[in-house]
């Protein structure tokens, strides 16, 4: 079975992808981004950024049939690495008690320059 999960973006038809995708008890996120249609969500600020695109990776797990608690894997691409304390502290709120192994990296620089972090993440469901 392969579920795909699609925010609605005009961009996934056109470069071809999809919000997440379940393939039996395996759902991968896509790198996702503070952008709310055409808002970005906490302009200058990682760790509002951050906290917003947990919320949205939530509702794309929720709609593939899991939970942040059934992620096992983060990445994180933040386009300066200084910040990092703030971004870790969005990602602890969240993921204290589910501890995934995360990875945190920085990149040159993502699709737009007011965008300060995209993150991934995979999910895996125990009983599915």
């Amino acid at each position: 079975m392969r579920k795909k999960i699609s925010s609605g973006s005009p961009w996934e038809d056109i470069v071809g992808y999809s919000r997440a995708v379940r393939v039996g008890n395996i759902i991968e996120v896509a790198g996702t981004t503070a952008m709310d249609g055409n808002t970005l969500i906490g302009k200058g600020d990682v760790y509002a950024q951050t906290r917003f695109i947990f919320k949205k990776i939530e509702k794309a797990l929720a709609e593939a049939g899991a939970g942040l608690a059934d992620v096992v894997r983060t990445r994180m691409f933040i386009t300066d690495i200084k910040q990092w304390e703030a971004v870790g502290k969005a990602h602890g709120e969240c993921f204290k008690d589910i501890k995934p192994v995360a990875t945190m990296v920085q990149v040159a620089r993502l699709i737009d320059d007011e965008l300060l972090i995209e993150i991934e993440v995979t999910a895996i469901l125990e009983n599915a």
